[in-house]
């Protein structure tokens, strides 16, 4: 297969989330909802596509977010905050860009920010990301996050 020429740029900012990354995270914390899918990339049964328009929507269970990489990504955060307050675990892969605003005011009052070492190959891509990615999770809690890091299979 070959690389996708939308995925590196800015053509594109849906970013499929690897299937066995997404089962780990899967098996761990049980999702029920996936806020910002297509029909084709959906991850959970229950979901929301662009149409349906997720940061509009109430999100309930235990949720699986991998948002549009663009410009509104902050609000994906921010929208991932606010949920977790209404007894929501919310899971977020987003790029590590440690010195956006959304990062400081949302991120790092997440319960757990796990960094990935490697780069993910996301969709068919045989070439990691160009960019460093995390996992980040809000539960609702109002201490520091928890920081760690995992080495991709």
């Amino acid at each position: 297969m070959s690389i996708n020429s939308g995925l590196f740029t800015t053509k594109s900012t849906e970013w499929e989330t690897p299937q066995f990354l997404f089962d780990m995270l899967d098996e761990e914390f049980g999702f029920t909802l996936d806020p910002c899918a297509t029909t084709e990339s959906a991850k959970c049964e229950r979901y929301y596509t662009a149409g349906d328009d997720g940061l509009a929507q109430a999100w309930e269970g235990t949720v699986f977010v991998n948002p549009p990489y663009g410009r509104d990504i902050g609000k994906w955060v921010k929208k991932s905050y606010d949920e977790s307050r209404n007894r929501s675990t919310v899971v977020m892969l987003i790029p590590s860009r440690t010195d956006t605003r959304y990062w400081h005011d949302y991120v790092m009052k997440a319960d757990e920010i796990r960094f990935i070492k490697g780069r993910v190959r996301f969709s068919d891509s045989k070439v990691g990301a160009p960019f460093p990615s995390a996992v980040v999770v809000f539960r609702g809690g109002y201490g520091l996050p928890q920081i760690t890091s995992f080495q991709l299979k």
